[in-house]
């Protein structure tokens, strides 16, 4: 029970850090959400309170549901989807929030295949 509650406060301190640094930079959140099936991502105006793009593997375009598509190259199919919404609707910076996840595997490959696809953060 004490290793729960220590991993779980780690990952609370990481998350109100990483998410604390973004809005006080002022751009849009490129939030990530990633479940043992599914990797989710949108980009979200904190002063508005709206999602303006998002993309996730449950999209019939992006891999369909029913599907396991927790993987690193279902995650950078997500970022290269994101990344050409994103310019389309006319947005070229975020700040990407990882949120409580270490910048790692699948967090990582969706970060990079943004911005390979023209993506600024």
């Amino acid at each position: 029970m004490k290793l729960q509650k220590r991993l779980q406060k780690q990952r609370e301190r990481r998350r109100f850090h990483v998410r604390n640094r973004i809005r006080s930079a002022g751009r849009l959140r490129l939030s990530v959400f990633r479940s043992n099936n599914h990797v989710y991502v949108q980009i979200i105006d904190d002063v508005a309170g709206r999602t303006l793009v998002a993309a996730s593997t449950v999209e019939k375009s992006l891999g369909g549901a029913g599907k396991y598509h927790g993987n690193k190259e279902a995650a950078a199919r997500v970022g290269k989807a994101i990344a050409e919404r994103a310019l389309a609707a006319g947005i070229k910076q975020v700040g990407f929030d990882r949120g409580s996840y270490k910048y790692h595997g699948r967090v990582a490959a969706l970060a990079d295949a943004a911005r390979e696809a023209g993506l600024e953060f």
